[in-house]
């Protein structure tokens, strides 16, 4: 679809959500695999399935609701995405990132996206959280962005820079508000690196991505951020790290979906708590940290 059209979807939506809300959220947050325990921290919530929405698409996979929550967090006017929508599912890279633009036409300044990632980084653990300084687009290295084709200059510019996609006063307020909570232990700061899966990582390829840098690997969040940054909203995200990534080949261990979960479990408090600390300490009036 040219942009036209996918603007009227985005605008069309956007128009449908408001018509039923007071409060125009002016922070966005999508909750990963496992992790959707961030929208039931959201208090007066209204809730839409995702059925419900007109032009929105819809999870297919474990551990992703398929809810979109309204609601207040730390007194701050809120929407969360429980379940998002990944490459893997079948969907075109512009119709993943449809929910970004929806958030900036109902108003949202900022966002906070979680996921669960494979550890990378020989120094991580499971259950360690990794705040995301940069990422490697490894679908764009193929042409897979969800930029691509004619661009939208209302949302925002043909070529759009992403060397500072990864907000730094908030990547600052996460280490010191996890320094305060005591996160000190399991806390981190890498780079993800997105491939468009299902199949989970070869050895070779956890190999190659760690000698290009990558702490963290998964399916999803960067096409997100950019979709987010070319429109203009602050961005933060974070990585749980559901399982190290097997990078021997006398190893027994085998990367599941299950771990992914149960790790999510394990850790989710931490992670919202951390977030819902990160919220109540930013100023939305002029959009500072």
């Amino acid at each position: 679809k040219f942009p036209e059209t996918r603007g009227k979807e985005c605008k069309s939506t956007a128009e449908w959500l408001l018509a039923q809300m007071e409060v125009r959220p002016l922070l966005g947050i999508v909750c990963g695999s496992g992790l959707g325990g961030l929208a039931e921290m959201l208090k007066d919530q209204v809730v839409f399935r995702y059925e419900d929405i007109p032009n929105f698409p819809q999870s297919t996979v474990r551990g992703h609701a398929g809810r979109l929550v309204f609601g207040t967090l730390k007194g701050k006017p809120c929407v969360c995405m429980q379940g998002r929508f990944h490459l893997y599912e079948g969907y075109p890279v512009q119709k993943t990132t449809l929910p970004m633009r929806i958030f900036k036409l109902l108003g949202v300044e900022m966002v906070i996206l979680t996921n669960a990632a494979g550890g990378l980084n020989e120094d991580y653990k499971v259950g360690d959280i990794m705040i995301i300084k940069d990422h490697i687009n490894m679908p764009g290295f193929a042409g897979v962005n969800p930029l691509a084709g004619q661009n939208d200059e209302r949302f925002g510019v043909r070529f759009p820079c992403m060397s500072d996609a990864y907000d730094r006063d908030l990547r600052q307020l996460a280490q010191d508000v996890g320094e305060e909570l005591g996160y000190k232990d399991f806390l981190r700061e890498g780079v993800y690196c997105v491939l468009g899966g299902p199949s989970f990582e070869t050895i070779a390829e956890c190999r190659m991505l760690y000698r290009l840098g990558a702490d963290a690997v998964g399916m999803s969040t960067v096409h997100e951020v950019i979709v987010a940054r070319h429109c203009g909203m602050r961005v933060f995200a974070l990585s749980l790290i559901t399982n190290k990534a097997v990078m021997d080949y006398n190893s027994e261990e085998k990367a599941n979906h299950e771990e992914v979960l149960q790790t999510g479990k394990q850790r989710a408090e931490q992670l919202e708590e951390l977030v819902s600390t990160m919220v109540a300490r930013i100023e939305h009036n002029n959009n500072s940290v």
